[in-house]
């Protein structure tokens, strides 16, 4: 409440200035409404001035400040609060606010210097080329405006570096996080300037180099796990399973520990770069992963590779872990790696009956099934008058509730039809053969059909076309499936109609055509038999790599049922036509 004096505001904007540092320690952030400390001060300079500006901005009030307070005592205590002020906009990522703050700076001190070099950034050049006020021993500081000075320098390059790599200006990034990398920082704050410029690199194409900054990250602080996650991600890029299925697992094994306590690398320095940076792109980068997600990963990479066994191991661990409260344990924000809980289900049931655990695979799909047959109504409607509704329009945001539960309830009929498409096969491995006609049957003629004959049929909803192709591929597949058993059974006149179905399904599908052929030729109609096949190969392979271009990546849980379905004898069915057909030639009379 007393006036403010010139004599004493060297020593009331030094105490300010400590008292604000003080503050930022004590709390470890940097408070938006600390900064209104500084403000006050600045009214303070110009009521001691005889000046006001009670109702200028912020950034006005600086500018009025530094130009019209010309006392020398002053100079250096408000370089050193403008220093400060600089970091609470940083920290807001205000950097139009930083650079003019620091031009006037500047400019103050040296009215006619050229601060920017052509091919400079403009920031950096700014902050570089203002000069410290040397402190006064009367006066001192908690901590140094020179230190301060660095830690802007490195925040600013850090942060205009992220900036660039969220604009897709990958060079530009490049050269900002390599500015950063080189700057006054903690090891904590290196290690994640190395996981962006890994990350970086990577976007880059440039993987080599993207590894080399992952590791260096790693080597500066290992508990930056996820740099380690990145370097996974960069295995899986180039292929290299093995070393990401290692790295994958290193990292799985280091989630599993308890971090050593935190000890700050730099614990005299109240102001860091670390508090000044805050993103979202820089925690999207520095996302932590669950150790669960971890080992889904790696249940994943193995299935997708091959390693059957592997897949089996590491997906009871993660199905045991659902025990254990998962579904609390894991962000539901759709940043998770993990996909819904059905499909791992499903996806652990293909590992295990590809490992040849039929019986375990039928008792997994069981859980799928049971839990989501009292999701899915008996009559689903998927027209295209709920596509996108228009959110200005009454009831937009019902009608997007209605699309988002029809959604939901198509992914509940995929999964459960999915259940019953993969214990057919596995009960057709175990020999049985009618129980597995069952399954194949199940769901897909009796609930499917309806469905799918709608979404054909009348025009679908953009948003659920995934879903509804989905759904086909299981019918698709569930035909081929039923009708291979049919041929086991001796049944061929049901096996073809299957076929002559999947052919509906899907037109030239390669594994429908022959099935058909062989199904005709087990009927001794081995003229309609030759005259299909002869179809067949001459429209098959270009309309099977035009299937191949085309159309969503099978989700992972029915990547066995398309192997399984494929025909299995192709060369010898292939011999039996020529033969009959080169008989047939032989039998014409000339």
């Amino acid at each position: 409440g007393l006036p403010a004096a010139l004599r004493a505001l060297p020593l009331e904007l030094t105490a300010l200035y400590n008292s604000l540092l003080f503050t930022v320690g004590a709390s470890n952030s940097v408070v938006k409404g600390e900064a209104e400390g500084i403000r006050q001060g600045l009214l303070r300079v110009l009521e001691a001035c005889g000046a006001c500006g009670q109702d200028l901005g912020t950034e006005e009030l600086w500018k009025k400040v530094l130009q019209e307070v010309t006392v020398e005592e002053l100079q250096a205590p408000l370089h050193h609060l403008g220093a400060l002020q600089a970091a609470w906009w940083l920290a807001a990522s205000q950097l139009g606010s930083v650079a003019g703050l620091f031009q006037l700076l500047s400019t103050a001190e040296d009215p006619g210097r050229t601060h920017c070099s052509e091919g400079q950034n403009k920031l950096l050049s700014l902050i570089k080329a203002w000069r410290v006020p040397p402190e006064r021993a009367s006066l001192p500081l908690v901590q140094s405006a020179k230190d301060l000075k660095e830690i802007l320098c490195t925040a600013a390059a850090f942060l205009q570096g992220l900036q660039e790599l969220e604009a897709g200006n990958f060079p530009t990034a490049l050269s900002l996080l390599q500015e950063a990398a080189g700057g006054f920082c903690s090891k904590n704050i290196l290690a994640q300037i190395h996981t962006c410029l890994g990350c970086c690199a990577q976007r880059m194409g440039k993987p080599q180099t993207a590894l080399q900054h992952l590791k260096r990250a790693l080597q500066v602080d290992f508990q930056c796990l996820p740099a380690l996650s990145h370097v996974a991600a960069v295995y899986h890029d180039l292929g290299e399973t093995d070393a990401e299925l290692q790295t994958l697992t290193l990292l799985y094994e280091a989630l599993g520990k308890s971090p050593p306590a935190a000890a700050s690398s730099s614990p005299y320095f109240l102001i860091r770069a670390e508090l000044l940076v805050h993103t979202p792109i820089l925690t999207s980068l520095l996302q932590h992963r669950h150790s669960s997600e971890v080992k889904y990963l790696l249940a994943q990479r193995c299935l997708q590779d091959g390693r059957v066994a592997d897949a089996v191991e590491h997906y009871l661990d993660f199905l045991s872990l659902l025990q254990e409260g998962l579904q609390q344990q894991v962000p539901l924000d759709g940043s998770s790696a993990l996909p819904r809980i059905p499909e791992v289900f499903l996806e652990a049931a293909s590992a295990l009956e590809q490992a040849g655990r039929h019986q375990d695979a039928i008792t997994v799909c069981e859980e799928v099934i049971s839990r989501t047959t009292d999701l899915i109504p008996r009559v689903l409607r998927v027209e295209e008058r709920l596509e996108q509704p228009e959110s200005s329009l009454p009831g937009a945001e019902l009608a997007g509730g209605l699309l988002s539960q029809k959604k939901e309830r198509l992914c509940c009929l995929a999964w459960r039809a999915a259940g019953y498409l993969h214990q057919g096969w596995a009960w057709a491995k175990l020999g049985q053969s009618k129980e597995a006609v069952t399954q194949f049957s199940r769901g897909v003629l009796e609930h499917l059909e309806d469905a799918i004959f709608m979404c054909v049929c009348l025009p679908v909803a953009e948003n659920l076309q995934p879903e509804v192709e989905v759904l086909q591929k299981i019918r698709l597949f569930s035909l081929l499936g039923r009708g291979t058993q049919f041929l086991e059974l001796g049944k061929n006149k049901e096996a073809l109609l299957d076929f002559q179905h999947s052919l509906q399904i899907s037109p030239g599908n390669p594994a429908a055509a022959l099935y058909l052929v062989q199904a005709l030729w087990g009927l001794n109609r081995k003229q309609e038999a030759a005259a299909q096949w002869q179809k067949f190969s001459q429209s098959c392979p270009a309309e099977d790599g035009q299937q191949q271009g085309q159309g969503r990546p099978l989700p992972l849980y029915l990547v066995s049922c398309q192997e399984q379905a494929a025909f299995p004898h192709s060369e010898a069915l292939a011999r039996s036509i020529q033969n009959y057909l080169g008989t047939a030639g032989q039998d014409t009379p000339s």
